[in-house]
């Protein structure tokens, strides 16, 4: 080490003793020492004494260069590590509440271990001692293993920290990660190269300073802040796999060292050859599947009563079958989402066919596609509705017997991936089943795996059920909407028979007429173009032709007394003024006359029909009334604006409906006043279309 990173290697041990000494005062006057039942702020006073001692013993080591001060230094390195390990453990312990997990029994042991070796490594070092190798180097791996621990131990405290408490913990947990991952770099890249890197070693203890402020944040937040903890099989499973991750790269490493030490010439090319083959390892196994699903299952056996974490399940599954919407994509996601339960690399879904009384293959992942259909009263579809259960085909080849008669189809036997078929019930009803494939590692389909398949198949099989509702709802108002529109269409050609019948009548008495001839020529020029507008709008479910602008109403009126005239009766026509008003002139052609022709259907010849345009409130009001049949209050309120409600024996009850609608759709108003046996009063109401033929400058300017 040149002189200039003793230098600094020298600041940095005296501000390590200089600042946790002032932390373990700040401690002292918080009542952490005085506190002795209280372990878990005892051993946090222990870690940062043993932190300042070292900082201390490690600048006087620089000064004097003295091998007591170096050891003194390497103990409390030691110790405040061994202080961290309890600390750290006394936040795991569970409250009185809970006994202890199982998968909580291998830590204490751990760290003893872990302990007893740097003390080992110590011991044969300062007596030097080189029976198992070169002490030196030993005591390099021990260095190295207790960041490894105490980041295991560290993920373990942050996994399991209850939500209202880990606010308070993060700023601790994220300090001794920054100090442990730096111990780890520096010592596991001086085991791999048998040489400590200066520039590294100068600042590490700036680095564990830098940790101070943040431990202070955690003390600072809450004088409780150390809550209640628990554990959990997925945070198990991710210390399991950070352990091995440790482990590994202590073995590499020591594998490492003795290839160097043998290799002579070869041997650093030969550690290089060895440090890349160890890392294209190391990835394999943290990207296999496979991998992954034996140790799940391995800690799930072996460290938990229960094997899955419930909650963390159904949370995951609702996940995933909430993450689609369209039918195809909802039957893959149950299929994932059933298959990841097992660690079950694939699957397929049947699902009864429309219009067949059969099951085929609706969806599939990762396994062949078939077309094979299992009829819905096979022996296998019987035995899941009766029973519910789900079939292990495994055990089925084994030992058929506990399944009773049932027999399996020939094509589901040849399935050679075939492993698990989960019934999909919605009450006693099966409307399908899953098909999973056989898992990456073995797994014991025991009473728990069958409960958590069967709980989770009924509730996919209503996510599917509510899917397929929706679709089929879907498709009836699809259909409602076209019959809605061909009522629409069938109500007018039969407005437009009857006006054609009409002329066919008027045809024998009048059809040497030339003006009766001209009249037929436009009606039915008329009626052909109508029918080509409602026949475009029939197949594009397209609304009438036209803009919507400004219409005459009084034009309007003039042409329905014409027609009405025409078919012998006779129209009281009160037009006060012009009015124009906003909408399609056929259509609003069609409404008033509508309204005119029911009034003259429900009055007798002798009886009166009239109509009047003003304005009224600032909007076109028209007014059609008789002296007719009229209706009652309760027709009026419950049927007359609903669709296939009519009074008229030959009537289809749609041109009220239609009427109502339009209006509305304009933002007009139909209001209805009819008493039984005096009459009926039909007031419209409907937006003005305002126009002037001057500007408003010019208006001005006159003015």
């Amino acid at each position: 080490m040149n002189s200039g990173n003793v230098t600094l290697t020298a600041w940095s041990y005296g501000l390590v003793g200089l600042v946790y000494s002032a932390f373990a005062l700040r401690l002292l006057q918080l009542g952490y020492f005085r506190s002795m039942r209280e372990w878990s702020k005892t051993t946090l006073f222990a870690a940062v004494t043993s932190s300042a001692l070292w900082g201390w013993f490690g600048l006087v080591l620089l000064l004097t260069g003295k091998p007591l001060f170096f050891l003194l230094s390497t103990v409390f390195d030691l110790l405040r590590y061994s202080s961290w390990y309890v600390f750290l453990l006394i936040l795991l312990q569970p409250n009185r509440a809970h006994s202890a997990p199982v998968g909580m029994t291998w830590m204490a042991p751990a760290s003893a271990a872990v302990l007893l070796f740097g003390l080992l490594a110590l011991s044969f070092a300062g007596l030097r001692i080189n029976v198992i190798g070169d002490a030196s180097r030993l005591m390099l791996f021990s260095s190295m293993a207790s960041p490894v621990f105490a980041m295991i131990l560290l993920e373990q405290v942050f996994r399991n920290v209850t939500e209202d408490s880990r606010w308070n913990i993060k700023p601790l947990c994220l300090g001794l990660a920054g100090a442990f991952s730096f111990d780890l770099y520096l010592f596991s890249q001086a085991v791999l190269f048998n040489r400590i890197d200066g520039d590294a070693l100068s600042i590490r203890g700036a680095v564990h300073t830098l940790i101070v402020p943040l431990l202070l944040l955690s003390i600072s937040r809450r004088s409780d802040w150390i809550s209640k903890i628990h554990l959990s099989p997925k945070a198990a499973f991710h210390s399991a796999t950070l352990l091995i991750a440790g482990v590994y790269l202590l073995f590499i490493s020591s594998v490492g060292y003795y290839v160097r030490y043998f290799g002579g010439e070869w041997g650093r090319a030969l550690q290089l050859g060895l440090i890349f083959l160890a890392l294209i390892v190391l990835m394999i196994l943290a990207l296999s599947g496979s991998v992954r699903a034996k140790l799940r299952v391995f800690l799930g056996k072996h460290f938990f009563r229960y094997r899955f974490d419930y909650r963390e399940e159904w949370l995951k599954f609702t996940s995933t079958l909430s993450a689609q919407n369209s039918p195809q994509e909802m039957g893959q996601q149950v299929i994932r989402g059933l298959a990841d339960m097992l660690e079950s690399p694939g699957g397929g879904l049947w699902m009864r066919t429309r219009g067949e009384a059969t099951f085929s293959q609706t969806a599939r992942w990762n396994l062949a596609p078939t077309l094979e259909k299992e009829e819905v009263d096979s022996p296998l579809c019987h035995f899941m509705t009766t029973s519910g259960w789900v079939i292990n085909l495994e055990e089925y080849r084994s030992y058929s017997r506990r399944y009773g008669q049932l027999k399996l189809p020939s094509w589901l036997q040849q399935l050679a991936q075939a492993w698990l078929i989960v019934p999909l019930m919605v009450g006693d009803e099966l409307i399908g089943f899953v098909v999973l494939a056989s898992a990456r590692s073995r797994v014991d389909v025991n009473w728990e795996v069958n409960d958590l398949l069967k709980t989770a198949g009924q509730q996919a099989a209503s996510f599917l059920a509510q899917m397929q509702a929706t679709e089929e709802l879907l498709e009836v108002r699809k259909f409602d909407a076209f019959n809605r529109m061909s009522a629409f269409v069938v109500h007018d050609l039969k407005n437009i028979v009857t006006q054609l019948s009409l002329m066919l009548k008027n045809a024998s008495r009048l059809g040497d007429n030339p003006e009766f001839q001209q009249d037929m020529l436009m009606t039915v020029e008329n009626s052909l173009e109508r029918m080509r507008q409602l026949m475009l709008q029939l197949r594009e479910g397209a609304t009438p032709a036209g803009r919507s602008l400004g219409v005459s109403l009084g034009a309007i009126i003039r042409r329905i007394e014409a027609v009405a005239a025409g078919r012998g009766r006779t129209l009281e026509v009160r037009v006060l003024e012009s009015v124009d008003a906003r909408g399609h002139e056929e259509r609003l052609e069609r409404i008033i006359g509508h309204v005119v022709q029911n009034a003259f259907d429900a009055t007798d010849a002798g009886g009166q029909v009239w109509i009047s345009l003003d304005r009224s409130s600032g909007r076109a009001r028209v007014v059609v009334g008789d002296t007719g049949q009229g209706m009652s209050q309760d027709f009026i309120r419950d049927r007359l604006f609903k669709p296939f409600q009519t009074t008229k024996k030959a009537g289809m009850g749609i041109g009220a409906y239609e009427s109502f609608l339009y209006v509305q759709e304009l933002g007009g108003q139909i209001v209805v006043d009819s008493q039984l046996g005096q009459g009926t009063r039909v007031e419209i109401s409907l937006p003005l279309f305002e126009s002037q033929n001057e500007s408003d400058l010019h208006s001005l300017e006159v003015a």
